[in-house]
């Protein structure tokens, strides 16, 4: 809150736009709704009343158009031109966010639910038609059409659309939306029930997210009535128990593969799971580094306020022998799961891992007919993990950069086979991996190069690889996270 009470611009009544510094004087809409949360938490001198400000600002610029595919949406930051107009044409993901809906309607659920009492009647009211447009223009979401691609598998706005609906038909008795916001989280459901794993599989930063959206339905929904308040809870545990066996806390890392990811060391970017382990174990074990905004994606950290809020509800949940395993590495052993994200998963993706007290080896099998994932994002898709201790107390990684529609792979005691059964001449496997700690050695010809790992490579590969270098200021290839 104190780094965030620093960007608030209590003139406008929203937090500057910290994901794009050089945007100067530009505002956003999201974290402002995260920092009202806790501003009510705090309540001193004059939160609630810039709470209110914040609460009445994003739902007063909320999309108003039935007719429009955005209807019910909030806007990105409030300077941006109406979305649709020939400036500023329509742009899924971009121009506009459909997945803001979640975000923000699921904020103002946790705000009403946690904090009515210091709020007015009429903001109250206020809260409640927001959420009503809020369900109304969710439900023209449909995976595959007009560009959107939520579907069950999608977890994390899946998972918030169910509560944001399903609570929203309670709290004005609509029985219709109750039933759909049912209706949702059994599609959730009968996946997640396959393997007990999320769609979205072990995504550090969406993972978080999805654990967030389950709280609320284990803490809103009622276990007489409803599959979230039956289930919420079971899966917050069955999704901590994956992470506890797949978590390294040597590294301070959750092992590959990672369906999602935003960068390839916890320590070094702020993944949503960082906050959640740090209200677990507390900050000196919790993944990081002291100077939290100078990691990469430090905007996630404005999602802090809301995790603290959940926090005394969602942490009981979590099992002891989970956040044993958080705070001391158990020792050596392999684990294996699966996940299945239709309509892009041909077959369920098989994860194998193996960790021991200073490396991890992480890998999934997969078909499908995209590339980059469930998600077709190359760029956060890491199929196959490795990741170890250096001598400065840094973590080394090589992660694959998937460029195949499906993979083989089999994982076993510091090895990683990889195969390609739809490869041909042309494919090629593609390893980002860290430069080397200061001090050690910057040109790389090959894993020999490479510090604080020893590799050997067999199979029906040119031996000799291809060196780019990608960089900051140049190089021969653009940075992926």
């Amino acid at each position: 809150m104190q780094f965030l009470d620093k960007i608030y611009d209590p003139a406008a009544g929203y937090l500057y736009f910290f994901y794009y510094p050089l945007a100067a004087g530009k505002h956003e809409t999201r974290s402002s709704v995260w920092y009202a949360s806790g501003l009510l938490q705090r309540n001193a001198g004059d939160d609630v009343e810039q709470a209110i400000k914040i609460i009445k600002n994003v739902i007063g610029d909320q999309k108003k158009n039935p007719e429009d595919q955005w209807y019910g949406d909030y806007t990105v930051y409030p300077e941006e031109p109406t979305v649709g107009t020939p400036a500023y044409p329509k742009n899924i993901y971009n121009s506009w966010d459909p997945n803001w809906r979640g975000f923000i309607g699921t904020t103002l659920i946790v705000i009403y639910e946690e904090f009515k009492q210091l709020l007015p009647k009429d903001v109250q009211e206020l809260i409640l038609e927001s959420m009503y447009n809020n369900t109304i223009g969710d439900s023209y979401r449909v995976g595959g059409v007009d560009d959107d691609n939520l579907y069950p598998s999608y977890s994390n706005p899946s998972i918030m659309r169910a509560i944001a609906t399903g609570w929203t038909g309670r709290a004005l008795n609509d029985s219709n939306m109750t039933a759909a916001g049912e209706l949702y989280a059994q599609e959730i459901l009968d996946l997640f029930n396959l393997n007990d794993t999320l769609s979205e599989f072990n995504s550090p930063t969406y993972a978080g997210v999805s654990i967030y959206g389950l709280t609320l339905w284990a803490k809103y929904m009622p276990a007489d009535s409803s599959v979230m308040g039956q289930n919420g809870a079971r899966m917050i545990k069955a999704i901590w128990e994956t992470i506890g066996n797949m978590y390294n806390a040597n590294l301070r890392n959750v092992a590959g593969p990672w369906d999602r990811t935003y960068g390839f060391d916890m320590n070094q970017y702020v993944a949503i799971l960082n906050i959640y382990i740090w209200s677990l174990i507390g900050k000196e074990k919790a993944p990081g580094i002291p100077q939290t905004w100078s990691m990469a994606h430090a905007d996630d950290f404005e999602y802090a306020p809301l995790i603290s809020v959940l926090a005394p509800f969602h942490d009981a949940i979590v099992p002891s022998e989970v956040v044993e395993k958080l705070s001391a590495f158990p020792g050596e052993h392999m684990y294996e799961t699966a996940a299945f994200s239709p309509p892009h998963d041909a077959v369920p993706r098989n994860v194998t891992a193996w960790l021991s007290g200073n490396l991890t080896i992480g890998a999934e099998s997969y078909d499908e007919d995209t590339l980059g994932g469930p998600r077709q994002d190359p760029l956060q898709w890491s199929p196959a993990v490795i990741q170890w201790s250096r001598h400065d107390g840094s973590v080394g990684f090589a992660v694959l950069h998937g460029t195949e529609e499906a993979m083989d792979v089999e994982v076993s005691p510091g090895k990683l086979r990889l195969s390609y059964p739809r490869g041909n001449s042309t494919s090629v496997f593609t390893f980002l991996v860290n430069s080397n700690p200061l001090g050690d050695k910057r040109d790389i010809a090959g894993f020999e190069d490479v510090v604080g790992i020893h590799v050997n490579v067999n199979g029906t590969v040119k031996q000799q690889p291809e060196i780019g270098f990608c960089g900051l200021v140049g190089g021969t290839c653009s940075i992926i996270q």
